[in-house]
């Protein structure tokens, strides 16, 4: 088996407060702390009634407190939306907090809709629409600025030295993230390790991964190149079990790739009741082909067989096990099962 790590969008079931949800995630982390999961990191969204991961790095926080050893990061902070000294001072104290223990992931997407994008991006006056376009600049900016030395610029003719924390002796590993060629090339260019959204698109990854390594260029940090595969899991006792314990966050796929109102994610029973339409099983079907659904021993399989295809030696796995009606609201334990059969 590969080395295996969490990606977590922090949902949000029907039964669910905000404060329930973050409860849920913290007492997976715990749980994944404890089997030897490798990393755990907080993806990005904005104004979505089923994701409370809004601030990664606030998050990261707490679940690096709440945990011992594991790597806690981002999967991925959107650099876009956000003033790149911003984030760069965010990850340099919690480096700083919690030293060799931090990922920052950058990715480009807005991780929203377009009114919430505008928000995010006026609401202070900082970032402007060249934000995606001025991408490779910000990333070199992050970069440098958490570096001890910092970085440095003129202005009216003087040079000013920016650090993003007073007295750095380590910083964040740093990932670029994408689901499309153009992060693929940009961390080829510069020499950083990337991660193809495999668990969001799963097409496409294949090309990238190979562009990556094909034009991967060695820095002082990466000598090689280094990528891992994500993937959404759902893992029961039996492989009846699990598939209804996917149906939930495949429901919630199909309306946000049919342009559907998004909801609180749905329990089991709430999803069963509901159905899967007929028009959209083709799309249910395809896309539950490339997650990984199963029982121990084949989920355990298909994750070998994921990491030996695309030539990885870790893979994410995303636990999307829904919970059933009467599950306190404060845990998760479908996901955390999930975890722990993967890890046995």
């Amino acid at each position: 088996m590969p080395a295996l790590s969490v990606l977590d969008l922090v949902p949000v079931r029907s039964d669910q407060t905000t404060g329930d949800a973050i409860a849920a995630t913290l007492a997976l982390a715990r749980v994944a702390d404890q089997v030897g999961y490798t990393r755990y990191w907080i993806a990005e969204h904005h104004n979505m009634p089923a994701v409370a991961a809004t601030n990664p790095p606030v998050l990261i926080s707490m679940v690096a407190s709440a945990t011992a050893r594991l790597r806690v990061g981002s999967g991925g902070v959107m650099l876009p939306n956000h003033a790149p000294l911003v984030v760069a001072e965010q990850f340099a104290l919690l480096e700083a907090a919690f030293p060799g223990r931090i990922d920052l992931g950058i990715g480009r997407a807005p991780g929203t809709d377009p009114v919430t994008g505008w928000a995010l991006r006026h609401g202070a006056g900082g970032v402007t629409d060249e934000a995606v376009t001025l991408f490779p600049e910000y990333v070199d900016n992050v970069l440098a600025m958490m570096e001890p030395g910092g970085v440095g610029l003129a202005v009216q003719g003087r040079r000013h030295v920016l650090r993003a924390t007073p007295t750095a002796t380590s910083v964040p590993q740093i990932w670029l993230l994408g689901s499309s060629d153009y992060s693929a090339r940009l961390a080829a260019e510069k020499g950083m390790p990337y991660v193809f959204a495999h668990h969001f698109s799963g097409d496409g990854t294949r090309e990238a991964i190979e562009l990556y390594r094909s034009r991967f260029t060695p820095s002082p940090e990466l000598a090689e190149p280094r990528t891992f595969l994500t993937v959404n899991a759902a893992v029961a006792a039996t492989s009846e079990e699990a598939q209804r314990r996917a149906l939930p966050q495949l429901l919630q796929m199909v309306a946000l790739r049919t342009g559907q109102p998004l909801t609180a994610q749905r329990t089991v029973e709430e999803a069963e009741a509901e159905g899967v339409p007929d028009a959209h099983r083709g799309l249910v079907q395809a896309m539950a082909a490339r997650w990984v659904i199963g029982d121990a021993e084949q989920a355990r399989a298909r994750v070998a067989e994921l990491a030996a295809t695309y030539g990885v030696d870790e893979v994410m796995i995303h636990p999307v096990a829904g919970a059933t009606t009467g599950t306190d609201a404060g845990i998760s334990p479908a996901r955390e099962e999930t975890l722990r059969l993967l890890a046995a």
